[in-house]
């Protein structure tokens, strides 16, 4: 570096710490008037040649960091392409990572097709893919952020997700030539292109790299790697658009199987659990997943619940709360209550079950999403042999108890502590809809008491899952003009208009702002 570049670290090191400890975003003026005070070259000099100062490397990279994400910073990237590409591979991870950086930059806020050009002619990827597999858990996050990047162009996806499965760049070659902890990270940025869009994700599958995510859960040499893994796919399940394309592998077959597997770890049976249980939720899963695969995961989770009564307590917790993630649809809530036994009586059997807290915490937010809790319209009743063995299941579970009645079997979970409320609220949301249920309601007293009193709930969600329940119960009442119209529920009517008028938060009818004096602690 030319020696009109050098610069005293001390006052470079004090400039940098300023600079990079200015809060909110940057602007572009700023970004000039520090390079213009101290020029992009002798920062680049500095961090070559006195990188062992202490403090410097830190406050430069910041600095640069901050630099290179504004759009000024960015436009000055293509000039200094040699500087990323030994940032890429130098021993430094904090370089490295800045490396990183100023490719998504440069990707993000330039010019497309320059970018993309730039990132061919310097083989920019490859470097790229190192940093990934190879660098501290910060370097692979960005280099991962700027694959990612460079996939959302039509131009950089081809580099990224190459045709042809020889090429070295391929991610399944990568792969097989990764120590465990590489392949991992290579199906992280697997997952991470598959959520960047539909069309990157079209990519994702038609280039078999899905297969990779199948062949390490078959894998079961490794349980760390495997619940690893079953952690990037829970991500992939979060994703849009999974469902469509899950639907073309044995994703959901293999999760079945490892839901089945007695030998396996409990923590991979709960995950494999959740996921399947997200995957179901989602409300265009029919479209795409048959109803055979449907049926597969519920008859596996169905099976664990034999070994599940009285051990495994967060195995168990997951199962049933897998069954209220797949309950919450229409036609998921549909399918567990048809099954031949209905897979249903496990979640209206722990619902109401006081012994265990969790178990019953789970049971009773599932119960409520299969009830219809979260659903609208004309998808919260199910079809009649659904609604029947809802029905039926609720019924047969109270004449077991000492409550004898479902408006009994509600009382007591209204009366337990703040999250079983919760939980109990979102059940009564769903089930009123159900004439029913709301005749249960309406003939106990003490509930529409519960349900109405605006004092009970001191902490914001369980006052708005009150209020919505008064709101359920009210909405469904006043559809009936026979009920409306009999005096003897009046004043459950009034209540319930009261409560309502008052809001989720209205505790005082006349809430005023009172001057509040505390004495000082003394000594």
């Amino acid at each position: 570096m030319d020696e009109e570049f050098s610069v005293d670290p001390s006052q470079l090191l004090e400039a940098a710490s300023e600079f990079s400890d200015q809060s909110g975003a940057l602007s572009d003026t700023s970004a000039q008037e520090f390079l213009s005070r101290f020029p992009l070259p002798a920062i680049i000099s500095a961090l070559q040649t006195n990188a062992d100062y202490p403090g410097l490397e830190n406050a430069l990279v910041d600095c640069l960091e901050r630099i290179f994400r504004t759009k000024y910073g960015a436009s000055l990237i293509p000039h200094y392409m040699p500087f990323v590409l030994v940032g890429l591979v130098a021993d430094s991870q904090k370089v490295r990572r800045l490396a990183c950086i100023a490719i998504s930059s440069l990707l993000e806020n330039t010019d497309k097709t320059i970018a993309v050009q730039l990132v061919l002619q310097h083989d920019v990827y490859p470097l790229l893919l190192s940093c990934c597999i190879d660098g501290d858990e910060q370097v692979a996050a960005a280099s991962s952020e700027a694959i990612r990047n460079l996939a959302g162009y039509e131009e950089g996806l081809g580099i990224v997700l190459p045709a042809s499965t020889s090429e070295a760049t391929h991610l399944g070659n990568v792969a097989e030539k990764c120590s465990s902890l590489g392949r991992v990270r290579v199906l992280a940025l697997i997952v991470r292109l598959f959520s960047a869009s539909r069309s990157v994700a079209s990519e994702v599958s038609r280039s078999g790299l899905l297969s990779l995510l199948e062949a390490e859960v078959r894998n079961t040499n490794d349980t760390l790697v495997t619940l690893s893994v079953l952690e990037l796919i829970y991500e992939l399940a979060e994703v849009e658009h999974s469902a469509e394309f899950v639907s073309k592998t044995s994703l959901l077959q293999l999760l079945s199987s490892v839901i089945s597997n007695d030998a396996a770890d409990s923590i991979l049976r709960s995950r494999a659990m959740m996921i399947a249980g997200r995957f179901l939720s989602k409300e265009n899963a029919f479209a795409f997943i048959d109803e055979s695969s449907f049926r597969s995961v519920l008859s596996a989770i169905d099976r664990r619940f034999d070994f599940l009564e009285s051990q495994e307590a967060d195995e168990c917790e997951c199962a049933l709360e897998a069954l209220g993630q797949i309950g919450s649809s229409f036609q998921g809530a549909t399918i567990i209550l048809t099954t031949a036994p209905p897979t249903a009586r496990h979640v209206v059997k722990a619902a109401f079950d006081r012994q265990q807290h969790g178990k019953q915490l789970a049971a009773l937010h599932s119960l409520g999403n299969i009830a219809g809790e979260n659903r609208t319209g004309n998808t919260v009743l199910l079809n009649s042999t659904a609604e029947d063995t809802l029905r039926s299941l609720i019924y047969d579970e109270a004449s077991k108890t000492s409550k004898l009645t479902p408006s009994g079997l509600l009382l007591s979970v209204l009366q337990q502590d703040s999250e079983i409320r919760i939980a109990g609220y979102r059940v009564i949301s769903g089930l009123v809809a159900r004439p029913w249920c709301l005749t249960e309601i309406i003939s106990k007293p003490e509930i529409i008491a519960l349900v109405t009193n605006t004092h009970r709930e001191t902490h914001k969600i369980g006052m708005e899952n009150r209020h919505r329940c008064c709101e359920a119960i009210y909405k469904v009442f006043a559809s009936s003009s026979k009920l409306m119209g009999d005096p003897a529920f009046a004043d459950m009517a009034s209540k319930l208009e009261e409560a309502i008028r008052r809001g989720p938060y209205g505790a005082r009818k006349h809430a005023e702002a009172q001057p509040m004096v505390v004495t000082a602690d003394r000594f």
